[in-house]
């Protein structure tokens, strides 16, 4: 997985470089256990999964101290990447199946991350704000929209209104 991400990401510290080579193995093993992916696509999880999930890095620039939520975060893409890639900003993932928020969980203590939580949680019971909303793979992005602007804090903004 390194080599993929090290051209696009060259700047990756010591210490993130070893957690995505960690997160891929974790992954890996969970994924065996709970089905986080398709088993035939676990093969492809650097080029299919984790550089999707690490595209918004090529557009936005997350501030330190920014508050990221991942609704529908199943395991936990892309959730846990963007958290290896920015450790100063904090990030929840929410997910209303748990085996996957406690793969999700464990994954976060395997790869020592301090900066993300996950919790399960339906996206419309859950009432914290937060400056950004991410998803993957969750539904229309109009349903998205809607079912998630509770999420915004006030004085945030939504760029897909």
């Amino acid at each position: 997985m390194l080599p993929l991400l090290l051209k696009y990401f060259p700047e990756l510290s010591p210490e993130q470089r070893a957690r995505f080579e960690r997160f891929g193995e974790a992954f890996a093993a969970w994924n065996a256990q709970v089905n986080l992916v398709s088993r035939k696509d676990i093969e492809h999880l650097a080029e299919r999964h984790v550089l999707h999930a690490l595209g918004i890095a090529k557009v936005i620039a997350f501030k330190p101290g920014t508050r990221i939520v991942d609704v529908g975060t199943g395991g936990g893409l892309p959730l846990l990447p963007l958290a290896i890639l920015y450790t100063e900003c904090t990030f929840h993932g929410i997910d209303g199946i748990g085996k996957k928020v406690r793969a999700v969980q464990e994954m976060i203590v395997e790869l020592g991350l301090e900066n993300v939580t996950a919790e399960q949680v339906r996206s419309e019971d859950h009432r914290s704000k937060y400056d950004f909303v991410i998803s993957r793979a969750v539904t229309r992005l109009p349903e998205f929209v809607r079912a998630t602007k509770h999420l915004v804090k006030p004085g945030g903004t939504n760029d897909l209104r």
